[in-house]
């Protein structure tokens, strides 16, 4: 008889710890972080508008170079013929001027950085909302990421809804982008 109990009691306890199972179950995936920053549109317009302007002040600073090495060119073919003293003081002239173009390049790279490394942060911000509301709307109890900063180790790719994020993400920016293209109505 208490086997019986017992096993009445195993029983039950199995059973109702299947149920409470099936009833916690989460509706989770995951997001390929680095895929969505590599292939959105926005972030590839991102990137291209901070190459395009490296590039224009790169040129400028090309420039500026060519013109120095003429110089030093210059120096050499001249520094015996103009004495110690002359040699002297535009070697120290060169250098200055040698030590300029490098604070420019310098400047030129720091302020290209900051500048895109602000519009990507303000990005991935904004990203971060999307993900939000996306898990929201679809009804998931956790959305992790991958990508760089790994959170998931593994998933099944049928939990992966990055393409989904990335086409919602690239729809929603080339209509924000047609709507700022649009010239106003002129009344005549």
């Amino acid at each position: 008889m208490k086997q019986i109990i017992a096993i009445l009691v195993l029983s039950i306890s199995l059973i109702s710890c299947n149920q409470s199972a099936t009833t916690n179950e989460f509706k989770t995936a995951y997001i390929d972080t680095s895929k969505i920053m590599d292939e959105s549109t926005e972030a590839k317009d991102i990137e291209a508008k901070y190459k395009a302007k490296a590039e224009e002040m790169g040129a400028e600073l090309k420039a500026e170079a060519a013109k120095f090495e003429n110089e030093a060119a210059n120096f050499k073919k001249n520094a015996m013929a103009n004495g110690q003293a002359w040699a002297q003081q535009k070697g120290a002239e060169l250098q200055q001027k040698e030590q300029q173009l490098q604070y420019a390049q310098q400047g030129m790279l720091q302020q290209l950085q900051g500048e895109s490394g602000t519009e990507m942060d303000s990005l991935v911000v904004k990203y971060k909302k999307v993900f939000k509301d996306y898990g929201k709307d679809k009804g998931y109890d956790y959305v992790f990421g991958t990508g760089e900063a790994a959170t998931v180790l593994f998933a099944k790719d049928s939990y992966d809804i990055t393409k989904d994020l990335l086409k919602q993400i690239n729809d929603k920016y080339k209509s924000e982008d047609k709507k700022e293209e649009k010239p106003a109505a002129v009344k005549k």
